[in-house]
């Protein structure tokens, strides 16, 4: 594999070309390995490098952008990176000014998790499948199971270099049982930034699983209607992150004039309770990070603030086109692409209220858990919950088919009335925007009461 540092220097001085409003490049090496199942067949596993770069050059307001993984020719990449953007640009060029940067970030994992052998990772794996399988009911199960580790080093015309590391696990089960031409699901999905050991004691979890997706097969299905409605923590992250933090990409609303009508700061959103932040600048998490892929700093970006609209998140060229400040959520799957405006950490805050209390006064109403899937359509939105109770005279009652949730993102905040004081994050999963997935991400929230939630059912 190349040495990106003896590259990257290399290149700095071509990056300062008067032929530019900006230039900027990208080196990363990374390492992958991962194991698919499906029933208790391994569909795929493997492990593999990687290594490439791209050079993105700003001209009179457009953009030239090229990748590569051989680094032959470095000043020729630089040369059309240049030539793209002069075809392009017809305007001012606008980037919201930042601190030139010179730093190296480690990792800060113990293991590379790529060098874990597969062999073990297997062996926990088919210890996962056999929990699952053997649970009467069950038809099949699917797993996947991914680790990386990557280095980046970026540089830009305004003399910045930066070199960062980064390592992820993801694993996600699913139990899939059946009876009598009906099928239920149950999942699971658990990651971290690059601990092997936080998917190791799952087998508490996948049993439960495995048990919640056969129990499914005999529950009663919701009157469909409008209930009051408790969503778990993973639940009410999903629903921050899908139906409200894309909203709050910058790229999206400078685009969208009926968003720009809509997201307008200082707007009411919610009651005096609700905060809703995205920040990369949390340790630990799967979406933080020290710098995003334009060599911006990551901060702490309150979306809503006591109800109240007061950010969004910002890209170096929106923050200028927007006369906002840069948030570092412009973010690039691999070298592949060129960075857009992504999420990080999308979160409600912490409130005060605990669980019990939230429950105690509903006579009749749901209580959703984990999640399915789902869609969204501008402000409009429905999910799918992964498991649900009836809530009845203060407590959980029994469990019925997982419901769908629908409505209005917006009226929807407004009618969040109870926020716990529970806060958790979810570690699964990716996110997927402008054909870059699964970029890592992480949500949460603590559990939330929402009042006239539309629900689908009988």
């Amino acid at each position: 594999m190349p040495n990106i540092e003896e590259i990257a220097q290399s290149l700095a001085g071509e990056l300062k070309n008067d032929k530019a409003d900006y230039i900027e490049a990208r080196f990363e090496e990374n390492q992958t390995s991962h194991i698919t199942y499906r029933g208790q067949a391994i569909e795929s596993i493997g492990r593999s490098n990687a290594s490439g770069g791209n050079v993105r050059a700003l001209v009179r307001g457009g953009w030239g952008f090229t990748s590569f993984n051989d680094f032959a020719g470095l000043k020729n990449r630089v040369a059309l990176a240049i030539e793209q953007a002069q075809a392009t640009g017809t305007d001012l060029s606008l980037l919201a000014p930042i601190e030139k940067a010179q730093e190296t970030i480690t990792s800060g994992v113990k293991q590379n998790p790529v060098t874990i052998p597969l062999a073990e990772k297997k062996r926990l794996l088919d210890e996962y499948n056999e929990i699952i399988r053997e649970t009467p009911g069950i038809k099949t199960v699917n797993i996947g199971y991914s680790d990386s580790t990557k280095k980046v080093i970026f540089l830009n015309s305004e003399g910045s270099l930066i070199s960062q590391e980064r390592a992820d696990v993801a694993i996600r089960l699913t139990a899939i049982a059946a009876k009598d031409g009906d099928v239920q699901q149950v999942n699971i999905s658990m990651g971290s930034r690059g601990d092997f050991d936080a998917i190791c004691r799952l087998h508490d979890k996948v049993k439960a699983i495995a048990q919640n997706a056969v129990v499914l097969l005999d529950a009663p299905q919701a009157k469909g209607g409008e209930y009051t409605v408790v969503l778990d923590p993973t639940l009410a992250g999903v629903f921050v992150h899908e139906a409200f933090g894309h909203l709050s990409e910058s790229d999206f609303i400078f685009e969208n004039d009926r968003m720009r009508e809509i997201m307008v700061l200082g707007k009411q959103f919610g009651s005096e309770n609700l905060n809703i932040v995205d920040s990369a600048a949390e340790p630990g998490l799967r979406g933080s990070f020290k710098y995003d892929d334009e060599g911006t700093r990551a901060v702490k970006t309150y979306l809503i603030r006591e109800g109240k609209l007061v950010g969004r998140l910002h890209s170096r060229e929106t923050a200028a086109k927007m006369n906002e400040k840069p948030t570092g959520n412009a973010r690039a799957i691999n070298y592949r692409f060129p960075p857009i405006v992504r999420m990080t950490n999308t979160y409600i805050e912490q409130g005060k209220m605990p669980f019990n209390d939230m429950i105690a006064d509903i006579k009749e109403g749901i209580y959703a858990k984990n999640w399915e899937g789902g869609t969204t359509s501008m402000e409009m939105f429905t999910f799918a919950a992964g498991e649900t109770y009836m809530i009845r005279n203060g407590k959980i009652a029994e469990a019925i088919r997982p419901v769908k949730l629908t409505g209005n993102v917006f009226t929807t905040l407004k009618n969040i009335d109870a926020i716990g004081n529970d806060l958790d994050m979810n570690q699964g999963g990716g996110c997927g925007k402008g054909g870059q997935s699964p970029l890592p991400v992480s949500n949460g929230s603590p559990h939330i009461r929402i009042q006239h939630c539309l629900i689908g059912g009988k």
